[in-house]
């Protein structure tokens, strides 16, 4: 009989908490997850889920207007802002609904509401119930950080906010130049917004790739984006006739409905009990563990974007299943981050897996091939936007380091190109592959001649 209630006991409910409690109680693990919120976390809630579902809505207007000019007769109305929220909430109900029905299936044993560490071995809830774990794992994600100091900042909301706005605003401004708020910037512009956006550092994207940023940046004002970087917010005040007045510090003023900070995210590990009982916390609040997702504290483990490492869900996902693996499994697995694919579902979408150029080139010598080029589907309707197709390659073993893709449906894109970088693919492995014609895609095989090298 064990000396524990439980073999694990998980805090939060999103995705990487989420499967390593479900793999762990379907082997036979005793498992318990708290969560305070709902259950799939930011992901599902607040998130991937709901944004991309907007990303979708923010695009079939001008899917409309290029279905005229294609030749359909097509009648353009406004977007029923309502309606869209009405049907989000049932699907985010019905996404709810499958996670918790999967952990129960697991004989997960699940309690909705906040749990705090007492000790190394003792977890308690808001109810005042404790209840004992041999091992507890930490997965309660992040929080958007908004920052205090700037005056009237509590008018402003967040990412966490945004799906629940009860009017589609006419003006907003978005604060940040990560890719949540390039992604929000790119919706509420399809959704037919006026949209300004702040950002204080030269580029947008910061720690993604020079070129493709800059290209996107383009594009994204192109569509009518008022993108303005180096600069910031330097005040907030509610107006006189309602709306929100937005001072930057570069001296220009003006009037929104709403006012988005997406200028970070931090680890939400506040008032946990962490460091109370040993865990080991980086400046920002994250929780420090080991190749192997392990505290400080040997009882104690996390994953997923609380750990500040790879903040992405099928990150998060794969930590989960390697903590099992380590724990439950008898088998030491460390979760793999290297050359992870991700994409920004701006319009158009931007994919990247590997290495930027500047990354490459302080490894050693690289070459690197590019195309810039109308896709056919736009230009025969007389739209100007470029695609931008981007390989890095190493001149010594010819291995393709990094791909960067700037198109429509680069995310899908990128998901295939990342198979083949994380394989190790040559530049010829690229080369002797037939292209698929006539495809955007094909370009990522057609490119013979480098641009440049390095």
């Amino acid at each position: 009989m064990s000396a524990f209630d439980f073999d694990l006991f998980v805090i939060g409910g999103g995705s990487g908490g989420v499967r390593a409690a479900r793999m762990a109680a379907e082997r036979g693990a005793r498992v318990a997850l708290a969560e305070e919120y709902r259950m799939g976390g930011t992901c599902v809630i607040r998130g991937c889920v709901p944004k991309k579902l907007m990303v979708f809505a923010s695009e079939l207007g001008e899917a409309a207007e290029d279905a005229a000019r294609y030749g359909w007769q097509i009648e353009k109305g406004g977007f029923d802002w309502p309606g869209f929220q009405e049907r989000l909430a049932r699907e985010l109900d019905r996404l709810e609904g499958i996670y918790r029905a999967n952990l129960q299936k697991a004989g997960v044993t699940i309690f909705d509401q906040r749990a705090v560490l007492a000790d190394p071995h003792t977890v308690r809830l808001a109810d005042g119930s404790s209840h004992t774990a041999a091992h507890i794992l930490v997965a309660t994600g992040g929080a958007p950080f908004k920052p205090a100091e700037t005056p009237g900042i509590e008018l402003a909301i967040t990412s966490n906010e945004v799906f629940q706005l009860a009017a589609l605003p006419e003006r907003i401004l978005i604060v940040g130049g990560g890719y949540i708020a390039c992604e929000f910037a790119c919706i509420f512009n399809g959704l037919g917004s006026h949209v300004t956006q702040y950002y204080r550092g030269a580029q947008i994207l910061r720690g993604f790739d020079d070129e493709s940023r800059g290209h996107l940046a383009e594009l994204m004002r192109a569509r009518g984006i008022d993108l303005h970087v180096g600069t910031d917010v330097e005040w907030l005040r509610p107006e006189p006739g309602g709306g929100i007045r937005a001072r930057a510090f570069d001296g220009r003023e003006a009037v929104f409905d709403q006012v988005l900070y997406a200028t970070g995210r931090k680890p939400n590990t506040a008032g946990l009990g962490l460091e109370e009982v040993g865990v080991e916390l980086g400046r920002w609040g994250q929780v420090i563990v080991d190749d192997y997702s392990q505290t400080s504290v040997p009882s104690i483990y996390a994953v997923g974007d609380v750990t500040d490492r790879v903040n992405l869900t099928p990150v998060a996902i794969r930590e989960g299943a390697a903590f099992v693996e380590t724990v439950f499994g008898g088998n030491p697995t460390k979760p793999d981050h290297e050359n992870v694919p991700s994409a920004i579902f701006t319009q158009p979408e931007y994919g990247a897996v590997g290495m930027t150029e500047e990354e490459a080139r302080e490894a050693g010598p690289i070459e690197v091939y590019c195309a810039s080029f109308r896709p056919m589907q736009g230009s025969f309707i007389g739209r100007e936007e470029r695609a931008l197709y981007k390989l890095i390659v190493c001149r010594r073993s010819r291995r393709v380091l990094g791909c960067h893709i700037i198109a429509p449906g680069a995310g899908e894109l990128i998901q295939l190109a990342g198979i083949a970088v994380k394989m190790g693919a040559t530049k010829e492995d690229f080369d002797r592959t037939v292209a698929v014609h006539p495809t955007m895609s094909e370009e990522i095989v057609l490119m013979k001649t480098p641009v440049r090298t390095a």
